[in-house]
């Protein structure tokens, strides 16, 4: 276990919690090996969309976003393990649903780039930045999963 542990942020879009596949998306990053270290259901407001989607600020589909990811609630998490970043982003599959592979969650369960389930951070960087906005410290836990031993050499 000589790799260094990483964090990184996912969020199930309301579409996602609409359709009733949080659970799936869940069992996923488990099999895999990965340690959810935060989970919180809840319901974003327009100051946070702003503050998580501050990047596209007046692109065309800004509104469109902010409008979406605050129509229903979200289940935000944090997932901890070795490269964790690209792990997650390999299961999550490629933004737009029919570029992405079978087995991704996009490939699997997408249709349109506007409802593509899930996000991801996708660099280290990011991941902090939404780690940060959606979770404070004392809400992300450390433990050891008993599978650990098996999972890293």
């Amino acid at each position: 276990m000589g790799d260094i542990m990483e964090r990184t942020f996912v969020m199930v879009k309301p579409d996602g919690v609409q359709r009733g596949i949080v659970g799936q998306v869940i069992s996923r990053f488990e099999a895999k090996g990965l340690k959810l270290v935060a989970a919180k259901f809840m319901k974003i407001d327009s100051e946070l969309a702003a503050k998580h989607y501050g990047e596209h600020l007046g692109k065309p589909f800004y509104e469109k976003l902010v409008d979406f990811i605050t129509s229903g609630p979200v289940m935000a998490m944090v997932w901890e393990g070795t490269d964790s970043i690209s792990v997650v982003r390999t299961l999550v599959g490629k933004t737009n649903p029919k570029e992405a592979g079978p087995g991704t969650i996009r490939g699997d369960f997408g249709m349109t780039t506007g409802r593509n389930i899930i996000h991801a951070s996708d660099s280290p960087s990011s991941a902090e930045r939404e780690i940060n906005l959606f979770f404070d410290r004392s809400e992300i836990q450390k433990y050891t999963r008993i599978d650990e031993v098996w999972l890293y050499e």
